[in-house]
């Protein structure tokens, strides 16, 4: 049962850092025209940057302290002993960050009656291109319904067990 309960968690944990996409690219496009924020400057595009929230140990460490040996196919190695590593560690948690992309650039407009117009006319805006926002978004969200359908699914695997 602890595997269906797992299972839940992992798309638990997806759900929030899909749903704190969603809120990132809600923001982006809220501020797709704000050139100027309390930082100073246009406002710069926020992303998420997912990762592993605990670190698991690398492959080469699990396998330098699995109790049993390795089946080699090379003939110069061991033979006949069974293959088997220690998964029971538990699963990866993953969190998501929200940053802001120090690599994107401005957009120069020219608007010279706008009131952050440079000398020239050219008015510096947020480089962030409502197509690219569009499929983040779609993206955020299949991942997030992928995930609900993962819950529900393993919410009826539990419903079935307990009906045996």
């Amino acid at each position: 049962m602890s595997g269906i309960f797992r299972a839940i968690d992992v798309a638990a944990t997806g759900m929030t850092v899909q749903r704190q996409k969603m809120d990132v690219v809600s923001e982006n496009i809220a501020n797709i025209d704000t050139s100027r924020t309390p930082e100073g400057g246009p406002y710069r595009r926020q992303r998420v940057v997912v990762s592993e929230a605990n670190s698991r140990p690398s492959f080469g460490k699990e396998m330098r302290t699995a109790h049993n040996k390795l089946s080699r196919t090379n003939s110069r190695h061991i033979k006949g002993q069974s293959t088997s590593v220690n998964s029971s560690q538990g699963i990866n948690k993953v969190s998501g960050e929200q940053v802001q992309d120090s690599q994107s650039s401005f957009k120069l407009v020219f608007d010279p009656s706008h009131p952050d117009a440079d000398s020239d006319g050219y008015v510096q805006m947020p480089d962030i291109e409502m197509i690219n926002e569009m499929v983040d978004m779609i993206a955020a969200n299949r991942a997030y319904e992928s995930n609900i359908a993962t819950i529900s699914t393993s919410k009826r695997m539990l419903n079935e067990a307990m009906d045996i």
